[in-house]
């Protein structure tokens, strides 16, 4: 398959494809005029670390995961670590969010939204 055909079937952007192999996830062969060709190996690990990364697990943790799931010996404890990991920093995001909703909403709910000058989302935007 060319890059084109794994982009398509992984759901991969073809720069994410050239991303990935440069940083070694994966090594396609390369035919005499250059061109990468993958099989299928290639394209099912573009296909865990496409949904990996869609779960929110960084790069590294997509390494870890990758040597976890090819080695048959793992202890799947250490792939609960990182999964559960993950999960803290999603739960943090979510909260840090969940904050500035709350402040972005109060501010609004302060602001006239009028003609006149005044407006508290500017103010606090310019407070150090």
């Amino acid at each position: 398959m060319n890059i084109g055909d794994v982009a398509e079937r992984s759901g991969l952007p073809a720069k994410t494809i050239r991303y990935y192999e440069d940083i070694g996830f994966i090594k396609p062969r390369r035919g005499l005029n250059g061109y990468r060709h993958f099989d299928e190996k290639e394209l099912h690990k573009l296909a865990f670390i496409g949904r990996a990364r869609s779960l929110g697990f960084t790069i590294e943790d997509c390494r870890s995961l990758l040597a976890l799931y090819e080695d048959k010996e793992r202890a799947s404890a250490d792939v609960k670590d990182i999964a559960k990991q993950n999960l803290k920093e999603i739960d943090a995001k979510i909260a840090d969010l969940k904050a500035m909703h709350a402040t972005l909403s109060h501010l609004i709910d302060e602001c006239a939204g009028d003609h006149r000058p005044d407006c508290p989302i500017l103010k606090n935007l310019g407070q150090t």
